[in-house]
Formats: structure tokens, sequence, C-alpha cells
């Protein structure tokens, strides 16, 4: 869908809609956090600063899409060594840490990121036919 948006129609905000690049954005950095949250951990400092830059434009396409990419490679390799007898197990989202399970989590990281996706392409279609 982006491949031959540039970095500014990336970063667009069509009738003030949120940019398809913060969605982008989002994704990989949702993916990180809430995979912390999978293994029992809390956010690093690095990772709350992030988050509150992900709405700030000017990263490039490629950009955006390698730390998407890096963001599910780790995930998926955590995937991988989630023992299903612990899928129960009780986890905690965020400074409240809202009850959840592993299992839970799981599903979450798979709708979150779905939802953030099509409001990506939703954008990006909606620039492309604004021009």
């Amino acid at each position: 869908h982006t491949a031959d948006f540039t970095t500014e129609q990336l970063w667009a905000r069509p009738h003030e809609l949120t940019s398809a690049g913060f969605h982008i954005r989002h994704i990989g950095g949702s993916i990180d956090r809430l995979a912390t949250y999978l293994r029992g951990g809390a956010l690093s400092p690095e990772q709350l600063a992030a988050l509150k830059q992900e709405g700030e434009p000017g990263a490039s396409r490629e950009e955006l899409l390698a730390a998407v990419a890096h963001a599910m490679a780790a995930c998926e390799a955590y995937l991988r060594t989630i023992d299903p007898a612990t899928l129960r197990d009780a986890r905690g989202i965020g400074r409240k840490q809202l009850p959840t399970t592993v299992h839970g989590l799981i599903v979450h990281i798979a709708e979150h990121t779905f939802r953030h996706l099509g409001q990506a392409i939703t954008t990006i279609k909606l620039v492309r036919a604004l021009g």
C-alpha cells in the first residue's frame, strides 16, 4: 500500500485524521510494548519516550517498515518460546496493570495490529484520492 508513497504523503493528515505514518509507527511500537507485558516486564524509559514521539512526522517509509519488521520478528521469536501450559498465566497491561492472560495478550497484539493496519490503509487510500 505504501510502495510509491513519499514521506510527506505518509505523514499527511487529510481532514485532520491521524496520519498513516503514525499508524505504521504505532504498530511497531505497540507490538514491542505489548510483547514486554507478555514477558511479564515493565516498559523501559526508552519505550515510554518512543510512545510519546509516535505522532511526530518525518520518518521515511523504509524506516517505519523496518521498525515494524524488527518488532514483529522479535515478538514472533518470543511467541515461539511460550509453553502452551502458560497461556492462562496472569499478566498486567500498563501502569494500572489491567488484568489479562498470556493468551489474552497474544490475541490483543494481533487485534491491535490489524486495527491500526486498517486505519493506515484507509488513510493511504484517502491521501491517494485527494491527490
